[in-house]
């Protein structure tokens, strides 16, 4: 049997079956619970080494191979290797087709990627077709074809593919998670969350090797790390551009494609204003970027629907001058919990009828599994450990052939809001069907991995 056929098997079949969990169980006792997994990743740039250090430090990973077209990038990422005194991998650079040709080197039994996003898609694509399992890095792909040739491509190869939405595992939110299962908060009613944060410093900078965050108002070819690639999509399009952070949670608290879908889309573009002022205000009136017309609105709000009445509100706010915040809201029949107040009302039980109570007592009291096992260990790591849990949660579900714990349903939704938000907005905010990537499946109720 060759490592396409043992990874194939430990695929869960598309949509999660009784059926498939036999095979994976099966799978998981061929491979052994000790299973050491070959990993290579395409991209060690800012986001890719901090998942790399993640795998690194690891005994049950071999990190075997790294891809990048930046040899500055690479030689920082070989210095967590001899760090850790473990062995430098193999190293494929020069062209924008070295990704393949490590791929088809074989040996591989999972790959990460962490590119600019419009070679997420046909990356994942490409290495699910050598039958290496794919931990992707948000966004799944740029246009709503991207998505579809994704989904289609794991239906046919079967082989594992993981969203890697490290907000889903933040300590607080998998707290609310138990809590909104256990019923605290009685039936869901709406959500809110989205992705808001001060992005001026990454989307521009100097353009100097190694200074990532400001120092500059250059991108493009004159940028350097995310203000090379990143800042683009902020002059071409207007749509909510990275909605998994707040949409993951809001996705597991809703029970989507778990008994629940999204059913429509409909989204709102400010104006622009906040790039612009930047560049000005750090360039001078007569700096070339001055005169960009930027389409990305600063402020962008997406409200979905869901087949059981649940509502949703996503919101998308990187361009101006404001303190991080995802906004997190959930609201049932019995009270809510808001994140930027760090709040909570629960009619009954909280000490005063119409007054907020501190949530920390209840985060604590209702704190997640994962976290009260492997809190010592997630310490240190990238985004407060949430990126120790999506690499853990990966490489355990790869070792023991179980489903994904954010699988190929959820990685295609939640990213395709994008497209589907800038068709909303570019037809006049018109209301938008949401695809059924599921095909029916979203009906039967499973549970969440986590």
């Amino acid at each position: 049997m060759n490592r396409r056929d043992v990874l194939a098997g430990t695929a869960v079949a598309a949509g999660g079956s009784l059926v498939a969990g036999k095979a994976s169980a099966r799978t998981a006792r061929r491979q052994g619970a000790n299973t050491r997994l070959r990993l290579a990743m395409i991209g060690v740039g800012m986001r890719g080494r901090v998942l790399l250090r993640e795998l690194v430090r690891r005994d049950d990973v071999e990190v075997v191979g790294l891809c990048d077209l930046e040899q500055w990038t690479l030689d920082r990422a070989l210095e967590q290797f001899i760090e850790a005194n473990k062995p430098a991998p193999r190293l494929w650079t020069g062209s924008h087709e070295s990704w393949r040709e490590m791929l088809a080197a074989g040996g591989l039994d999972a790959v990460i990627i962490a590119t600019p996003w419009e070679w997420h898609a046909p990356m994942a694509i490409g290495a699910m077709e050598a039958g290496i399992a794919v931990g992707c890095e948000v966004v799944a792909g740029v246009t709503l074809e991207d998505h579809w040739n994704v989904l289609r491509a794991q239906q046919r190869t079967n082989v594992p593919y993981m969203l890697l939405e490290n907000v889903c595992f933040r300590r607080d939110v998998l707290a609310i998670t138990r809590m909104v299962r256990e019923g605290v908060f009685g039936e869901m009613i709406h959500l809110e969350g989205g992705y808001q944060h001060d992005l001026r410093d990454v989307k521009f900078n100097g353009g100097v090797v190694g200074q990532a965050y400001g120092g500059g108002v250059e991108f493009g070819e004159r940028g350097w790390s995310e203000a090379r690639w990143r800042t683009d999509h902020s002059v071409t399009r207007n749509g909510d551009l990275y909605p998994s952070h707040g949409i993951g949670p809001m996705a597991v608290w809703a029970n989507i494609h778990r008994g629940n879908r999204f059913t429509r889309l409909t989204s709102y573009g400010s104006k622009a204003r906040g790039l612009h002022d930047h560049v000005v205000a750090r360039g001078g009136p007569d700096h070339p970027n001055a005169r960009v017309n930027f389409q990305l609105g600063d402020v962008v709000t997406t409200s979905i629907a869901c087949a059981d009445g649940t509502t949703l509100r996503l919101t998308h706010d990187t361009n101006l001058p404001r303190p991080y915040s995802l906004g997190f809201r959930v609201q049932g029949q019995k009270g809510l919990w808001m994140d930027v107040n760090r709040s909570i009302y629960i009619e009954g039980e909280s000490p005063e009828a119409h007054r907020w109570e501190p949530a920390q007592s209840w985060l604590d009291r209702y704190d997640h599994a994962l976290w009260s096992q492997f809190a010592e260990q997630a310490s240190g790591a990238g985004h407060g450990g949430m990126d120790f849990f999506i690499i853990h949660v990966f490489i355990e579900a790869l070792k023991a052939g179980a489903a994904m714990p954010i699988d190929i349903y959820d990685a295609v939704a939640w990213s395709a809001i994008t497209p589907l938000s800038e068709q909303s907005i570019a037809n006049g905010n018109a209301t938008v069907d949401f695809p059924d990537f599921t095909e029916g499946r979203w009906e039967t109720a499973r549970a969440w991995s986590f």
